[in-house]
């Protein structure tokens, strides 16, 4: 009997040096895109899909990201003594209240891997999705891991979000060997964690959203350290290849790659555009200000 995807693991609990001084005390997926931070995109994101159980694989400097979802009594006080209702309700209401959150440390940063591994005591036998908040996706419709859900209801087996990147850039990412199925849809034939361009068997890199089957957890106790002396999560679907069929699907959407300071300031402009009170302002400063400079 096939199984209801409702628990989403968020692997969390990375140093963020590409982002230092700023992410010395503060975790990366903290980092605001306007007003939200990424990891609110990322929980909100699964909430929209179907998922209830956010399972936060944290370190030791991420009590913020736990605090971020908790209650803040003394806030929500004072902004309800200052008649701020709307400020409250948007405080109040950052996850429905029928989510549950759930926190577990990963205490030796040993890789993707041994991140998602923690949560087998948690996720158990059921099927569960992987969501990387450093990959921001907008989209206009479905979100990229609801998209990913009906592949899997289809399907009934492990679903990895693809993208093409440039050939010079494999060694930044898991690679597939792809078989078309159907249009954005591919049977993978082999995966291979950060490969050299001339040694990467296609360019469809896999980015931060998984579906997955409980095996995985099993085939990660098995898995010895890879590239970077660390568990790769890329290891062991290599090794579930053999036994179960896998998927990729390029979901529909633009990618922000928020790992890096360029896709981040990217992401933040494109938000910024959209933004329901900056949108206005924000493109005539870019227009009459930015551009201005650049010619």
């Amino acid at each position: 009997m096939k199984k209801k995807l409702r628990k989403a693991v968020f692997p969390v609990a990375g140093m963020g040096t590409r982002f230092l001084p700023a992410t010395k005390a503060n975790p990366k997926e903290m980092l605001p895109i306007v007003d939200k931070p990424l990891i609110q995109y990322a929980a909100e994101e699964a909430v929209d899909a179907g998922f209830d159980t956010l399972i936060f694989i944290i370190g030791r400097n991420k009590r913020s990201i736990p605090d971020h979802f908790d209650k803040a009594y003394e806030l929500e006080t004072e902004m309800e003594e200052r008649g701020k209702h709307k400020m409250l309700s948007t405080v109040q209401n950052i996850l429905p209240s029928h989510v549950a959150c759930i926190y577990l440390r990963q205490a030796e940063a040993l890789g993707l891997g041994h991140a998602v591994n923690l949560a087998a005591p948690v996720v158990g036998d059921d099927p569960f999705a992987v969501i990387l908040a450093d990959d921001l996706v907008e989209t206009q419709g479905k979100n990229a891991i609801a998209q990913m859900v009906d592949i899997y209801n289809e399907f009934n087996c492990s679903v990895l979000g693809v993208e093409e990147v440039p050939r010079q850039e494999t060694g930044s990412y898991g690679i597939v060997t792809p078989k078309e199925i159907r249009e954005r849809l591919w049977a993978v034939k082999s995966i291979i964690e950060k490969p050299k361009p001339e040694d990467a068997p296609s360019n469809m890199a896999v980015l931060g959203r998984y579906i997955l089957t409980p095996r995985i957890f099993q085939l990660l106790d098995q898995t010895p350290r890879g590239a970077g002396g660390e568990i790769q999560l890329t290891d062991a679907i290599s090794a579930l290849l053999a036994e179960e069929q896998v998927l990729a699907h390029r979901f529909e959407g633009t990618r922000f790659d928020c790992g890096s300071k360029l896709g981040y300031l990217q992401a933040t402009v494109e938000f910024a555009l959209k933004h329901p009170e900056l949108a206005e302002d924000f493109r005539a400063y870019l227009r009459d200000g930015v551009c201005s400079r650049l010619t």
